[in-house]
């Protein structure tokens, strides 16, 4: 295998952590992490989430580093330069393309509402009086097109913006001064919610574990629930992990590497815990009231606080720090794939996906104004909900398997392959003895996850409905299997090392 000379590296350890870390930590941590955890009883969640991390997360994260550091390759090319000749898994890497542009699709959106609720605070034109208000403001930017389009072009503008500044320049060093911004902030918003007068009651519900909370809830709901939470919230299936290690230098073993990247994501939903969780205690607020809490609740509890509109802007300016940060590695993972997919300049594929984005984002935005009629996933549902089903119930779980089954797999990279990519450098070393657990345990939990998620999705429909759906995932799942243990009739070459 040739190497390819003149790929970018990463300036530092640090910079290559933040990065990897700035991806992971999105909206899931800041947004979805609270009210999960407020919904499944607090700190008895919070255990079973950072034990799923260790046994889910972890596994899958390194198998994604190691494939892009072994094929110095996106996901558009990694799989041909790796595989086995005969083998299919090169067939998976259009799911991944297509992933990355379908979370953008609404990603890039509700980002833009961050900005948006940052500028409505820094301009003092924001009314947070009441619930009643905050929602009324909340519909009312829903209900105006042309705003959130101007919001969403802001962001794609912005982040393509960044990655034109390539790696070092761009990528590394903005992500480097918004992940220092933002952990600042954190800290100022976690020890104002903290001193807050009732958030004592908030501090116990989130971190000291009460077991009672799996009588009620059940164990099972809630295990679910965290093992879910751990699988989506590092950004794995769809490459824009995978995109940081073909970046990543051989100095240093991929445990380490990624071991400091969970603990990094799991400290910022952490902290975000501590900043919501006692605010809504200390004002008698229940913290599981699900996407509302952020753009109608938070406000009003903002609100009553001294210095209201300070605390408001700082909040909206962190979670638009943390959904930037997802943004940007995620466009660097779509410019990088058309570059090696299509043999574009990158100056090419900077302007079409600038283009392309920009059109693709239009179909979220009108589906909460123009387009509303339009419910794919049934009565109130809107066309974002169906984006979200795609790559959340679909291309990341899958995805991860493929890259599981790939690192495992004979026919795929090898386990021998991949345990001398991941212990390549120093630091800690993945024993042989995880093998079966990598082979079998961590395959099936992602099937369990995704199963389940499609059952939770369609649970409330008619029996036939629901049956016709979880067949349908079944389906996908052998098309993987298919991919994963088949091998074709002729040996394929990999094109990109001829």
């Amino acid at each position: 295998m040739n190497e390819n000379k003149n790929r970018a590296t990463f300036q530092s350890r640090l910079g290559f952590i933040l990065v990897s870390a700035g991806c992971a930590i999105g909206l899931g941590n800041v947004w979805k992490f609270p009210y999960i955890c407020g919904q499944n009883g607090g700190g008895a969640f919070l255990f079973l989430y950072l034990i799923c991390l260790v046994l889910l997360g972890l596994p899958i994260l390194i198998c994604e580093f190691a494939i892009g550091r072994g094929s110095n390759r996106s996901l558009s090319q990694a799989f041909n330069r790796l595989e086995k000749p005969g083998s299919r898994y090169h067939c998976t890497k259009y799911t991944s393309i297509a992933g990355n542009y379908l979370l953008m699709m609404f990603y890039t959106m509700v980002t833009g509402w961050m900005l948006y609720y940052a500028f409505k605070y820094a301009t003092g034109s924001l009314d947070a009086s009441s619930t009643a208000a905050t929602a009324e403001a909340f519909k009312d930017m829903q209900a105006s097109p042309w705003l959130m389009l101007i919001f969403s072009a802001i962001v794609i503008i912005l982040c393509i913006g960044v990655c034109a500044l390539g790696l070092q320049n761009g990528i590394e060093k903005v992500t480097k001064i918004m992940m220092i911004l933002l952990m600042a902030l954190m800290v100022v918003l976690a020890v104002n919610s903290i001193r807050l007068k009732g958030a004592s009651e908030g501090l116990k519900f989130f971190l000291v574990p009460d077991f009672d909370v799996f009588k009620e809830k059940g164990f099972t709901s809630v295990l679910f629930a965290a093992m879910t939470q751990a699988f989506f919230t590092l950004s794995i299936g769809i490459g824009t992990m995978e995109i940081f290690g073909s970046y990543l230098k051989k100095d240093r073993t991929l445990v380490g590497e990624s071991v400091n990247v969970i603990v990094l994501d799991t400290a910022v939903a952490v902290v975000a815990g501590l900043i919501i969780i006692p605010a809504c205690f200390a004002y008698g607020i229940e913290p599981d009231s699900g996407p509302s809490l952020l753009f109608i609740t938070l406000p009003n509890v903002f609100h009553h606080m001294a210095s209201s509109r300070l605390w408001g802007i700082f909040f909206f300016i962190f979670m638009s720090f943390a959904a930037l940060s997802t943004v940007i590695a995620v466009f660097e993972n779509i410019i990088t794939m058309s570059v090696e997919l299509w043999d574009w300049s990158r100056k090419k594929s900077l302007i079409v996906n600038l283009v392309m984005i920009l059109v693709l984002t239009m179909p979220a935005v009108f589906g909460f104004n123009l387009l509303k009629n339009i419910q794919p996933m049934g009565a109130g549902s809107t066309i974002m909900d169906l984006e979200d089903f795609l790559v959340s119930s679909n291309l990341l779980p899958l995805g991860s398997l493929v890259g599981v089954l790939f690192c495992v797999r004979k026919n795929g990279w090898g386990w021998e392959n991949f345990i001398k990519e991941a212990n390549t450098g120093k630091g800690k070393h993945i024993p042989n003895w995880l093998r079966s657990y990598m082979a079998y345990v961590v395959p099936a939990l992602i099937c369990f996850i995704y199963l389940k998620g499609y059952y939770d999705t369609f649970s409330n429909r008619s029996l036939p409905v629901l049956i016709g759906w979880m067949c349908f995932a079944v389906i996908l799942l052998v098309l993987i299997f298919w991919a994963a243990f088949s091998k074709s009739k002729k040996n394929l070459e990999n094109p990109i090392d001829k």
